[in-house]
């Protein structure tokens, strides 16, 4: 078969990661979802991170969070939302010189969302205006304008 192809053990969870990952996106893009495809999603979003936990580094394990976190926030999961928001948080924290700017903004702007989600806007304020400062200071134009595309869109319950 041609399309066939051999990988070792690590080099396996790394590929699934990232197809995983890819895919989540995917069906995050996508306008109308079935409530079958928000539980595949939900799927892959755990699937990618599972994976990362196994391939991949401190940053991988916190974006994997984070896009779990934003999974839930979008099904309107709130408690589920903020557990793996604040997992993101704790994982930026304890780690952060494998972090970059780039992870500082998006763990404050998953826990915006996650908290307006809940209803709790005073925290959610916090971590927006943390999100925003943050998202200014992100020395790479390219990851800034991807940060701000991405803070400037979606649900924001309210908050913006």
């Amino acid at each position: 078969m041609p399309d066939e192809k051999t990988f070792t053990e690590s080099e396996a969870h790394l590929h699934f990661a990232k197809q995983y990952n890819g895919k989540t996106w995917g069906l995050l893009d996508k306008p109308d979802r079935t409530p079958e495809e928000n539980e595949t999603m939900l799927d892959f979003a755990h699937a990618s991170l599972a994976h990362w936990r196994v391939a991949g580094t401190a940053v991988h394990q916190q974006r994997g969070e984070w896009m779990i976190a934003r999974v839930q926030t979008v099904l309107g999961n709130g408690e589920a939302a903020l557990r793996h928001a604040r997992r993101v948080a704790d994982l930026t924290e304890s780690r952060k010189s494998e972090m970059s700017d780039f992870d500082f903004a998006f763990a404050h702007e998953c826990l915006a969302r996650a908290w307006a989600l809940n209803g709790e806007k005073v925290e959610a304020r916090k971590f927006l205006a943390l999100a925003q400062t943050a998202g200014e200071a992100i020395a790479d134009k390219e990851d800034r304008d991807i940060f701000f595309a991405d803070f400037n869109g979606g649900n924001w319950f309210g908050l913006k």
